[in-house]
């Protein structure tokens, strides 16, 4: 295969990849971030101490970060079907990438949240400062390096997930390293999605680290 053959293939996989990843991880950071903060806020001690509730958490987002993701993918395509009315292509793919990042994202914001200095969440309750003070005032702003890191990290591995995403008509690169790269033996082709998927992973790392020393740096001068 030529590279003029290659390049529409390539160009329409990257889109592909980068549409189903944007978005999913616009959903993920709507659904996780919020799940992540009970997860803090209703454990022992917190503002909204509620055992029960954050045991149900605990397992709901332990239980999703277990399953493999093609077990997953498989496992949501009547809830994929019912959502978008298909599941084949990447507005489809969407929703189980979503689904199977919210879980992992949650965590990692609940990580982040629980490094934020305790005696400011102790001053914000003090003076009476109720759950939306908190998380608005105290929590985001102290944990936002944190959180954008998590958010490099959830992006970089929903890369990795919507490669796999290709093997059940995703679209995106996945897809056509299968059809072209693997099942035609196009080793070029496929060393050229390869390239491609590492060149996207290596970019998202490098601005995640760029926004993230920016924001240490301001945190700096400002304290």
């Amino acid at each position: 295969m030529t590279w003029s053959e290659m390049q529409p293939l390539l160009s329409q996989g990257t889109y592909d990849t980068l549409y189903m990843v944007l978005w999913s991880t616009l959903v993920t950071v709507i659904g996780g971030l919020p799940v992540g903060i009970l997860l803090v806020l209703t454990d022992k001690g917190g503002l909204l101490q509620n055992q029960p509730l954050n045991k149900v958490l605990g397992v709901i987002v332990n239980l999703g970060r277990s399953l493999p993701f093609i077990i997953l993918l498989i496992a949501l395509i009547p809830v994929t079907t019912a959502v978008v009315g298909t599941f084949i292509g990447p507005t489809a793919m969407i929703v189980p990438l979503a689904i199977g990042a919210i879980p992992f994202f949650a965590r990692l914001v609940e990580t982040a949240v629980r490094e934020v200095d305790h005696g400011l969440i102790e001053a914000v309750e003090s003076m009476g400062g109720g759950v939306p003070t908190l998380v608005g005032k105290v929590l985001l702003p102290q944990a936002l390096p944190s959180l954008i890191a998590g958010v490099t990290t959830t992006l970089i591995t929903l890369i990795g997930y919507s490669a796999m995403a290709g093997a059940v008509g995703g679209e995106g690169l996945g897809s056509k390293a299968i059809t072209y790269g693997f099942q035609r033996f196009e080793t070029g082709f496929m060393l050229a999605t390869v390239v491609i998927l590492v060149a996207l992973v290596t970019v998202v790392q490098l601005i995640g680290d760029g926004v993230v020393r920016f924001l240490a740096r301001r945190g700096g001068r400002t304290a």
